[in-house]
């Protein structure tokens, strides 16, 4: 701050210290140097108060600009035009040198050491110069007012990015390799696993699961939120469903990479912990039940339901008849009831209370919580409330374990926010379709029946809702179909190359000899393997070519969605051919990929309902 140019740099009004920095958009606190301090007092007039000869030094004012600065009213005790010193050297109550003012034949000095109890009085006819220190004060209120908010907005703005930085160091997460997906799209549909572990960890949960539980996988869900975002569904895979755990490559502290065998016929909740497998291992079985890849995880012990549930003030239940379950500690009359804490994770954990006392009817209870309490994280009771918003951030980021694509506050909130535009009514919550094991006398474990559950998992895999909704994309759906309808070229004139990408092995040569020798279509080659990871057959090729793109779909059962306008390929003579790439979804030559309109008739419950245990 210039000195000359505003006076003594001790009478900067503390407001106009804040100042903002070009460089970086943010207010700083700029100080004067040090040995120049002392109590501030009232900041000159400016130039826009009518005073900008004033900044002059005043030794070098005339007499008549004396006299006019004489005139501005001043506090007493300050200095620089508020406090009263002595004649030799000092200065008057009104700021000027006492020496000055004799020079200039003006107003003597004040005797010394002796203050006046007046203000000094103002020329005749100069009395109507008051207002301006009313204004004058006025604006140093709106300059104390503008300094302090933008100190509270950069302090704000700072606590809020230092909250972030301190929510994000709350996360735990796993890396799962190739298991899982590397990033989240917010246009895209997304599989999210979410598993409960029985794993004692925290004060507290020394009674509940196995004492020596190395953390297996007890409740799983599997979350398919559609592309567009006008449904999910929520599907339950019992933890004693008997799989095949496919061989699991897991990544260890120090970095190195150790795959651990697989095994077969052994329960579902096995695939996490057992021999020291990750979620990545859990991941990797969901596939090879189901079919459905999964993109990401999120992993909770006992502590999440009860820190989120507490979070949030608790959640509603309702049982159908009065509950005391000494195993559990469960107590709760019939009817509705809220609970949280001890009592929401009792009222997860019970199966002796309802049905007929197995896994399956608890996971309807678990079903029926994780609506309740989906309504109430997103009702404006919860909302609106900074305290339970906080709370439940806190108890949200410490209780999970996130695979490393979703590892930061920022996308987790994408996540959420993505999950947050489907309505309740179109979350869908059902289980996996299963039978009795047939290999116990005494039936224990569940095992995947082959009849019904195909369907469901297909559904889940093309992105078909289980619940009536107004799809927003019927427009391309019917764009999708449009392509299928017009004009086909003979089988002799397709010509295609076709590869492999996520098929099994020997696909691509299968196709190819069941189009020439079954279906006529000698023009066709294969060309070997595609990038991995496409889970959805797909046919690309140029405008000209829309005819035998037609064709071949009639051939393979192909759908719309797998039609792809684009561009041609050369093969191997050099002439321009279609592109068919084998998916995850392939079945099998001959076999229609054709996806389902509707999804199949299931057990299920919505979001929005409320039912009550029994």
């Amino acid at each position: 701050m210039d000195a000359q140019g505003r006076g003594r740099a001790d009478n900067i009004d503390p407001a106009d210290q804040w100042v903002l920095n070009p460089n970086t958009g943010e207010y700083e606190l700029r100080l004067p140097p040090s040995g120049t301090q002392s109590v501030p007092g009232p900041r000159k007039p400016s130039a826009e108060d009518g005073g900008g000869s004033r900044r002059r030094r005043r030794n070098d004012m005339t007499p008549g600009e004396t006299r006019e600065m004489n005139r501005v009213p001043a506090q007493d005790g300050g200095h620089e035009g508020g406090g009263t010193r002595t004649e030799d050297g000092g200065r008057t109550r009104d700021g000027s040198r006492a020496g000055d003012k004799a020079r200039a034949g003006d107003v003597p000095p004040p005797r010394s050491g002796r203050r006046r109890s007046a203000e000094p009085e103002t020329a005749p006819g100069r009395r109507g110069r008051r207002p301006a220190k009313k204004k004058s004060r006025a604006k140093k209120v709106l300059a104390w007012t503008a300094g302090g908010t933008a100190f509270v907005l950069v302090a704000v703005g700072a606590a809020g990015y230092l909250y972030l930085r301190h929510l994000e160091g709350n996360i735990s997460s796993t890396d799962v390799g190739d298991a899982g997906s590397k990033g989240f799209s917010k246009n895209e549909a997304f599989n999210l696993l979410i598993i409960g572990t029985d794993k004692r960890t925290g004060k507290g949960n020394e009674g509940y699961g196995d004492a020596g539980s190395v953390g297996h996988a007890d409740t799983n869900i599997l979350l398919h939120v559609s592309k567009d975002r006008t449904n999910a569904t929520a599907l339950s895979i019992p933890r004693d469903l008997i799989v095949n755990v496919p061989d699991c490559e897991t990544i260890q502290p120090d970095g190195s990479k150790k795959v651990i065998p697989g095994t077969d016929n052994v329960r579902f909740n096995t695939s996490l912990g057992q021999d020291g497998r990750d979620p990545g291992c859990t991941m990797r079985t969901v596939d090879e039940v189901t079919g459905i890849h999964v993109d990401h995880f999120m992993m909770a012990d006992f502590n999440a339901v009860k820190t989120l549930t507490s979070a949030v003030g608790g959640v509603e239940v309702c049982v159908a008849h009065p509950v005391d379950d000494k195993e559990s500690h469960l107590k709760l009359p019939a009817g509705k009831s809220v609970v949280k804490g001890e009592q929401a994770l009792a009222f997860v954990r019970t199966r002796h209370s309802f049905g007929n006392r197995g896994d399956l009817d608890r996971i309807k209870v678990q079903q029926q919580f994780l609506g309740s309490l989906m309504r109430k994280m997103s009702s404006s009771d919860t909302l609106t409330s900074p305290s339970k918003m906080v709370d439940l951030a806190e108890a949200a980021t410490k209780a999970l374990t996130v695979d490393t694509g979703i590892d930061n506050i920022s996308t987790l909130k994408d996540m959420a926010m993505e999950l947050k535009k489907v309505p309740p009514k179109n979350i869908t919550f059902t289980t996996v379709p299963v039978l009795d094991n047939p290999a116990e006398k005494v039936p224990v474990t569940v095992i995947v029946n082959q009849a019904t559950a195909p369907s469901v998992f297909e559904a889940i895999r093309n992105d078909v809702s289980f619940t009536d909704v107004k799809r927003k994309q019927k427009a391309a759906k019917d764009a999708q179909a449009a392509r299928l309808k017009g004009t086909r070229s003979a089988p002799g004139d397709v010509r295609v190359r076709i590869l492999n990408s996520e098929a099994a092995p020997g696909s691509a040569q299968a196709v190819l000899g069941w189009l020439q020798n079954s279906e006529g279509v000698p023009k066709s080659e294969n060309a070997g393997n595609a990038p991995a990871g496409l889970q959805k057959t797909t046919l690309e090729y140029a405008p000209d070519q829309a005819a035998q793109a037609r064709e071949l779909a009639a051939l393979m059962g192909l759908p719309g969605s797998a039609l792809k306008p684009g561009s041609s390929t050369l093969n191997s003579q050099g002439l321009p051919a279609m592109t068919l790439t084998l998916g995850k979804d392939f079945k099998g030559a001959g076999v229609p990929i054709a996806a389902p309109d509707k999804a199949p008739k299931v057990d299920k419950s919505t979001a929005n309902e409320v039912k009550c245990a029994s």
